[in-house]
C-alpha cells in the first residue's frame, strides 16, 4: 500500500508543528513547509521533508509543489494550509496596504496552494484539502479586523470551492478552532509595529491599556484555551473519515459561537460578542 502523503504549512510551531508529528506517528509521510528556510533545516534535522512555503512568495509555493509531486511521484493526497498570522488594530488606523500584505499571505497564498495541488489530486482520483479558518471565520472580535477579514473570505471560498469539488473524489474541510495555545501574538508584534500608528491614533489610550499589554505582557492563557493537540484531534478525522465533514469546531468558543450566530439577530450578537 502507498504511504498517503499530506502537506501542510506553518510548521515552524503551534498547529502547524504539532499536526506535522502527529500525522506522521500515523503513518502519512509528512511535507512539513515552514516559510523560513531557517526553520526548514530544523525541521529536516528532526525526519522531515520541509519545502519553504512563504505565502506572499509566489516562486516558493510553485517550487515547493514541484518539489513535493517530484518527491512523491505526482501524488499527493492532502493538503493543509495551516500558516497565518494577524494584524491587531482599530480597523480605522489599518492602512490600505496592511490588507493587502494580510490578504497575500492569509488569503491569496492559501488559494494559490491549494489551486496547485488540485490537478494532482484530480489525475489520481482524491484527496482532501483542510483550511484552517477560526472561530474569527465565523464571528469577528474587536481589534482583529485584518485578520477577521481573511477568514470571513477563506470560509466563502472553501464553502465554494467545497460545492465545486462535489463528485470529484476531492473532500474540501474547514477547520475551526477558537483559542488555541500558538506564537500568534507573538508574531503579530512586527505587523502591528510596521502598520499600526497607535500613537497618533484616537483610541491611543485603549491601544495603551488594552492591546499593547495584550502583546508586550506575559501571556496569560485565554478562557478554554486548548493545547495545538486539539486541532490535530480534529484535522485526522477531516482526512481519514470516509465521508469528511464540512467544518470542524475546536474549542468550547467556536461551538458557543457556532450556534449563537445562528439563533441570535445580529444586534443581540453585537452585544454578546461585546461583552466577551
Amino acid at each position: 500500500m502507498t504511504q498517503r502523503s499530506i502537506l501542510i504549512t506553518g510548521c515552524s510551531s503551534g498547529i502547524g508543528y504539532n499536526a506535522a508529528h502527529g500525522l506522521r506517528a500515523r503513518g502519512w509521510r509528512v511535507f512539513a513547509a515552514c516559510r523560513q528556510q531557517a526553520d526548514c533545516e530544523r525541521l529536516r534535522a528532526e525526519g522531515f521533508d520541509s519545502p519553504r512555503i512563504d505565502y506572499a512568495d509566489e516562486a516558493s509555493i510553485e517550487q515547493a509543489v514541484a518539489e513535493v509531486l517530484t518527491a512523491t511521484g505526482g501524488r499527493l493526497d492532502a493538503l493543509f494550509n495551516n500558516g497565518a498570522y494577524a494584524c491587531p488594530g482599530l480597523v480605522e488606523d489599518l492602512p490600505r496596504d496592511a490588507l493587502r500584505e494580510i490578504f497575500e499571505s492569509n488569503f491569496f497564498g492559501w488559494h494559490d496552494l491549494t489551486r496547485q495541488v488540485i490537478p494532482a489530486m484530480r489525475a489520481q482520483g482524491h484527496g482532501r484539502i483542510v483550511q484552517c479558518s477560526s472561530v474569527l471565520g465565523l464571528v469577528t472580535l474587536g481589534w482583529r479586523g485584518a485578520y477577521v477579514s481573511t477568514k470571513f473570505a477563506l470560509e466563502g471560498l472553501t464553502d465554494t470551492l467545497r460545492i465545486e469539488m462535489r463528485d470529484s473524489g476531492i473532500y474540501v474541510c474547514l477547520i475551526e478552532p477558537g483559542p488555541v495555545t500558538t506564537k500568534i501574538r507573538e508574531n503579530a508584534r512586527a505587523p502591528f509595529e510596521r502598520w499600526i500608528d497607535w500613537e497618533s491614533a484616537h483610541r491611543m489610550a485603549e491601544y495603551r491599556d488594552k492591546l499593547r499589554p495584550r502583546l508586550y505582557g506575559p501571556y496569560a492563557k485565554d478562557n478554554f484555551e486548548l493545547p495545538p493537540e486539539a486541532v490535530t484531534k480534529k484535522l485526522i478525522l477531516a482526512l481519514e473519515a470516509p465521508r469528511p465533514k464540512a467544518r470542524y469546531y475546536v474549542t468550547t468558543p467556536t461551538y458557543l459561537m457556532g450556534t449563537l450566530r445562528r439563533i441570535l439577530p445580529t444586534r443581540l450578537l453585537d452585544w454578546v460578542i461585546s461583552k466577551a
